[in-house]
């Protein structure tokens, strides 16, 4: 698990990359929590989601927004945490230029902010959000929303109550095709304290499955 640094928008970017040994594998970028309220690229389930998708072979990235450990900058609001988030790819990228396909994964605030990036790039083909919280933060740009993908919610969750979040996202329209899952989580909070082995078994479920259509 190499450390990385890579340039962004407003200085160096660290991070941690998997290079997958084989040439095409997909890429995943993962997009941690807001960083106003602790949120890195160690965060318990960023953590656990890198080695899920390095186990099933992606070249995976993660990273800190601006003004987090040693990247440079401060924190933007989403705007400037949009673009660091689009650099990252570039980034991997240029590392992979075979690479078939892309994933999005983030959580909480990173989920809002890969939902964003993924409605700027067509190359993103699936995205896994955790937590998002689409009662604080505007989704209406998913208009349509143009990848299918899987949507994580903790049944506890105060800060993004999941029956809110789901009547958001189920006004979201989709492309044909695509598909928005949801699967909630019996007794977990916003963080899934004590509860982030089920997050990854659903995490791990999805990902087979849609790694299995490809085949």
């Amino acid at each position: 698990m190499p450390e990385v640094i890579f340039n962004g928008p407003a200085g160096r970017l660290e991070g941690r990359y998997h290079q997958a040994k084989m040439r095409g594998a997909p890429i995943a970028l993962l997009l941690h929590p807001h960083p106003q309220f602790g949120g890195t690229m160690n965060n318990q389930i960023i953590y656990q989601m890198y080695y899920t998708f390095v186990e099933r072979g992606f070249s995976v990235l993660r990273f800190n927004f601006r003004g987090v450990g040693r990247s440079q900058g401060s924190f933007d609001h989403g705007s400037g945490e949009l673009s660091d988030a689009a650099s990252a790819m570039d980034w991997a990228q240029a590392l992979n230029p075979d690479a078939r396909a892309c994933w999005i994964a983030g959580v909480s605030f990173g989920a809002w902010i890969g939902m964003q990036l993924l409605m700027r790039r067509p190359e993103v083909e699936a995205f896994i959000n955790v937590a998002a919280p689409a009662n604080r933060f505007d989704f209406s740009f998913l208009a349509p929303c143009p990848s299918s993908g899987l949507f994580l919610h903790g049944e506890l969750d105060r800060v993004a109550p999941y029956k809110e979040v789901i009547s958001v996202i189920e006004k979201v329209k989709t492309q044909k095709g695509i598909k928005l899952e949801h699967v909630v989580i019996d007794g977990a909070n916003h963080f899934f304290d004590g509860h982030v082995d089920e997050l990854i078994q659903e995490m791990t479920a999805y990902l087979d499955q849609r790694l299995s259509e490809v085949k």
